[in-house]
């Protein structure tokens, strides 16, 4: 049985270039303390890459970025099925870095709700929906 919730090596974004690319030439919203970049691409092998950043202008302590990061990449994990779906249905790329703005730590609840406004966003774009 294939795991479903996963946020394997893979599924990262760490290519310096495809980041540097995705801040010249991306796409970009925000949410309240999410400014999300992301672009899509064609390609037969459907597959989302996600990075993020915090940062340390806002949160001097490396232990609280750390925690920010990892709620995030555990809501993102939780919640990304139904935007995997649609991409491989399409056969798109997607490839999405998160920066967090906002200036506390926010709880759990919190960040999983942004988290999926901003699945749900990313899932009602043009190139998904052709």
């Amino acid at each position: 049985m294939a795991k479903q919730f996963t946020l394997g090596k893979q599924e990262r974004l760490k290519s310096r270039k495809r980041i540097e690319e995705l801040f010249k030439n991306g796409n970009r919203f925000t949410l309240p303390s999410l400014s999300v970049l992301y672009q899509f691409s064609e390609s037969p092998t459907s597959v989302i890459q996600f990075g993020l950043g915090v940062s340390s202008r806002n949160f001097k302590k490396a232990v609280d970025r750390n925690r920010i990061k990892r709620q995030m990449k555990e809501a993102w994990r939780l919640q990304i099925l139904p935007l995997k779906e649609k991409t491989i249905a399409v056969n798109l790329q997607l490839f999405v870095f998160v920066n967090f703005i906002g200036h506390q730590i926010p709880d759990y609840k919190e960040i999983y709700a942004q988290v999926g406004s901003m699945i749900s966003r990313l899932g009602n774009t043009k190139q998904i929906n052709k």
